[in-house]
């Protein structure tokens, strides 16, 4: 626990880092960072091509494709990259070399090595090119062309569209998603070797453009026991509800008021509700996101994100149920104690909340004190609650 003369630097190190407004992202998406986008806008010069050697124990690049150009090169066809890369000797990989120049020295930063078949052929130059070509479009735009480029055979290539969509807002992609071809992403989805960390991403997508079938598959793929999905659950329940609002909503209420199922598919649950509290309130209103989310108040290992949920969504009229965790179990876990104390601060014109925070003050005034200085640092300007619908 900090002590009183901590607290300023622990207030200043949380004041710092609540005016960082984190960037926007995919919700269902595991992989983001800089792509291969990035790192080409940051290069002056970016060349595919095949590696021999050169001369004083350095490498030669005999260059097949210019992604990106500069007059360093002069058109010349084999560049000297003045460093030993230890070329592959049997012809069967080609390499992406990303090179600044400093002071008219070239200076190769980053290169990585793609596979070629029996023609030595390979699409990461195309795609690398036409991702070039597309970095300043509209972000539906962008993400359309990488959505191409998801199931290529190249890692390089299809982990690299994958992290462009990880990097993009939901928003971005709604509209675009709409009209993707339905049944390839289905297939993706039923096929042994899709990543299960790709589920997430893929399954929002289908919940866009998918029909009666797709909805069925999504079920099928959450009620399979044999072979229980391992990752992505949040995005095919979402997903499931975007096809099927009404039944989707009735599996989250059963999953939600078991508190036998496993935390993890708890925890998808909730992670589905907040999709459509912060951008599907169309499928699910606020009232019912927050009614699906209430059983989980006074399940032990989950009830302090459910509380926190509802302090953010505003959901005072809740207010009775949060207070009850004093009668559970879960309310002799520290972490959750914490969580109905900073729903009770910010709840107001509640007299059991009143009583309550009465309680706290006397019995432990600095932690109140801390919470509501924490709160003021974190969540501050605070958006007025919003209203029950």
């Amino acid at each position: 626990m900090f002590g009183v003369r901590q607290r300023p630097l622990l207030f200043a190190l949380i004041a710092l880092l609540a005016v960082v407004v984190p960037a926007p992202a995919c919700p269902f998406c595991n992989s983001t960072g800089q792509t291969l986008t990035g790192d080409l806008n940051q290069a002056s010069m970016v060349l595919y091509g095949k590696m021999q050697k050169g001369k004083d124990d350095t490498t030669d690049l005999v260059v097949e494709a210019v992604i990106k150009d500069h007059e360093f090169r002069k058109g010349a066809t084999t560049i000297n990259l003045g460093r030993n890369f230890e070329p592959n000797p049997n012809d069967q990989y080609r390499y992406v070399v990303f090179c600044d120049i400093f002071k008219g020295k070239l200076d190769p930063f980053r290169g990585f090595a793609v596979k070629v078949d029996k023609d030595g052929k390979n699409d990461v130059a195309t795609y690398l090119k036409g991702a070039l070509k597309v970095k300043d479009g509209k972000p539906g735009e962008r993400l359309r062309f990488f959505f191409d480029y998801l199931d290529n055979e190249e890692l390089e290539v299809s982990n690299d569209a994958l992290k462009e969509f990880g990097n993009a807002d939901y928003k971005d992609y709604r509209d675009m998603a709409k009209s993707l071809p339905a049944d390839k992403i289905a297939g993706w989805l039923d096929d042994k070797n899709t990543p299960s960390y790709r589920y997430g991403l893929y399954a929002s997508l289908l919940g866009h453009c998918g029909t009666a079938k797709h909805a069925k598959q999504l079920r099928e793929m959450l009620e399979n026991e044999d072979k229980p999905v391992m990752g992505g659950l949040d995005g095919i329940i979402a997903a499931y509800t975007m096809l099927s609002p009404k039944e989707g909503k009735a599996y989250i209420e059963k999953v939600v008021k078991d508190p036998k199922k496993d935390f993890m598919v708890r925890y998808a649950a909730l992670r589905a509700l907040r999709f459509c509290w912060q951008y599907r309130t169309d499928l699910v209103s606020q009232k019912e996101i927050a009614e699906c989310a209430a059983p989980l108040i006074a399940q032990k290992d989950i009830a302090d994100l459910a509380i926190e949920d509802l302090r953010k969504w505003g959901r005072w009229e809740m207010a009775d149920r949060v207070l009850a965790v004093r009668d559970t179990e879960a309310y002799k876990t520290p972490i959750v104690r914490r969580a109905v104390l900073r729903y009770a601060l910010r709840c107001k014109d509640n007299a059991k909340i009143d009583t309550y925070l009465k309680e706290q003050r006397a019995k432990d005034p600095e932690g109140v004190k801390q919470a509501e200085e924490l709160l003021e640092l974190t969540e501050s300007p605070v958006t007025p609650p919003t209203p029950p619908s």
